[in-house]
């Protein structure tokens, strides 16, 4: 997974493609949860590229997006915004694959 480095490169990315946004942070024990099974769903949804937005370096990006618990989800669609799994509860794997699901 990718990780966002400026607030600058987001548009670049989010601009062409099927994107999907990972907002996490390390201090997050509901994100060390669905780090062991992201591989495999970045895999099995590989025409999503997946970016890892640290929630703690980019609170401007989060605020821009209503981004306010984590780990949340955040997709795009050639610069447009398709869908949001966003919420302050822990994901399972089904449930983040079930809203991957729905995007397609």
């Amino acid at each position: 997974m990718q990780t966002l480095q400026t607030e600058q490169e987001l548009s670049t990315i989010l601009a062409e493609g099927k994107t999907v946004l990972l907002f996490s942070a390390d201090w997050c024990p509901d994100c060390r949860l669905i780090e062991p099974f992201m591989p495999e769903i970045e895999e099995e949804f590989s025409e999503f590229k997946f970016i890892y937005v640290d929630r703690d370096q980019f609170i401007d990006i989060c605020i821009s997006y209503d981004i306010f618990g984590i780990p949340s989800f955040l997709a795009f669609e050639n610069g447009e915004e398709i869908g949001r799994f966003v919420s302050k509860n822990k994901k399972t794997k089904t449930e983040i694959q079930q809203f991957l699901n729905e995007l397609q």
